[in-house]
C-alpha cells in the first residue's frame, strides 16, 4: 500500500475520531464508550499516518534518494499534523479530558487534509539541507509547534467560558481553571522543544551557510516566537499571570508561530525559501 494511500485513510480516521468525540460531548459524556472509541480512532489513525510517514522514508531511500521526509511543505505538513496528534494522546493518557479531542482532533485532520493541495513527490535534497542536523532541527520544532497548537485550542476554550462567567459556564467544557493550567503546561513543554530547534537549527545554519545567525527572515521570526512564549512564561512564573492575559498571550504567539511556519516560506524571501516546495 502506498504512502499516500495511508494518507488519505489517516484522514479518513482522524475524521471518525472527531465524530466520536462530538458525540461523546453531544452525549453530555454519559456514553463513555463513545468517548473510548473516539480514544481508539485518534490511537489507530496516529498509527497509521506513522506508517505512512515511514513508508515515504523507505522509498526515499529505494529512489536512491535517502532523507528524512522534513524536506519540504508537503512533508512538513504531514510530520506537523502527526506531532499534533502526539501531543493530544500524550495529554490524553495523563489527564482523560476528551473533550479537548473534539477540537484537537480537526486541527490534526485540517492540517493532514491540507497536502491534498500540494505537491507529494520525493525530491533530492538541496546543498543546505543534506546535513545530520535536519532531522533534530525539524522534530524538536515541530514537536513545539505542536504543543503551542495545543495550549493555543485550549487558551481559545478558556476565553469561551471567561465570556459566559457572568452567566453560565458552558458546561460541555472543563472549568476554566483547568483551560488555564493545560495551556500553561503545553507551552512549558513546547518552549524548550523549540529552544532546542533553534540550537540545532544554529547548527546547522553555520555548518551549510558558514554563520550561526544570518537574521535571516525564518530565524528573524522565530525569535519573534521564541521572545513571546519567553515573555508568557515569565509573566506566569514570575508576576502570576493568569487567565484571560496569559490566554490572550497564547493565542497571539500561536499566530506568530503560524506565520513563522507559513507565512515566511510562502511570502517572504530567504534562506528558507525551500520549504515551499
Amino acid at each position: 500500500m502506498s504512502e499516500s494511500t495511508l494518507i488519505g485513510i489517516t484522514i479518513f480516521i482522524y475524521m471518525a475520531s472527531w465524530l466520536f468525540y462530538l458525540a461523546h460531548v453531544i452525549y453530555r459524556q454519559q456514553k463513555t464508550f463513545i468517548g473510548t472509541a473516539g480514544d481508539f480512532t485518534a490511537l489507530a489513525g496516529f498509527i497509521v499516518h506513522t506508517i505512512a510517514i515511514v513508508l515515504r522514508w523507505v522509498e526515499s531511500h529505494r529512489l536512491g534518494i535517502g532523507h528524512a521526509p522534513f524536506s519540504n511543505l508537503y512533508e512538513s505538513m504531514v510530520f506537523f499534523s502527526w506531532t499534533i496528534v502526539v501531543l493530544y494522546l500524550v495529554s490524553l493518557k495523563t489527564i482523560k479530558v476528551r473533550v479537548l479531542g473534539m477540537f484537537v482532533m480537526p486541527l490534526g485532520y485540517l492540517t493532514l487534509a491540507s497536502t491534498s493541495l500540494m505537491k507529494s513527490e520525493i525530491q533530492p535534497l538541496i546543498p543546505a539541507l543534506q546535513s545530520n542536523w535536519l532531522t533534530s532541527h525539524v522534530i524538536t520544532c515541530f514537536l513545539g509547534y505542536a504543543a503551542f497548537a495545543v495550549a493555543f485550542i485550549a487558551s481559545l476554550l478558556y476565553l469561551i467560558q471567561y465570556r459566559k462567567e457572568t452567566t453560565a459556564k458552558v458546561g460541555i467544557l472543563p472549568s476554566p481553571d483547568f483551560l488555564d493550567d493545560f495551556s500553561y503546561r503545553m507551552i512549558a513543554i513546547g518552549f524548550p522543544l523549540m529552544t532546542l530547534g533553534i540550537i540545532t537549527g544554529s547548527a546547522w545554519a553555520h555548518t551549510a551557510w558558514g554563520s550561526y545567525w544570518s537574521w535571516d527572515p525564518k530565524e528573524t521570526w522565530s525569535l519573534i516566537v521564541w521572545l513571546i512564549y519567553a515573555a508568557y512564561l515569565h509573566a506566569r512564573i514570575a508576576r502570576g499571570w493568569r487567565g484571560r492575559p496569559a490566554a490572550l498571550l497564547s493565542i497571539f504567539g500561536f499566530a506568530a508561530t503560524l506565520f513563522c511556519y507559513l507565512g515566511v516560506n510562502l511570502w517572504l524571501a530567504g534562506l528558507h525559501s525551500y520549504a515551499t516546495g
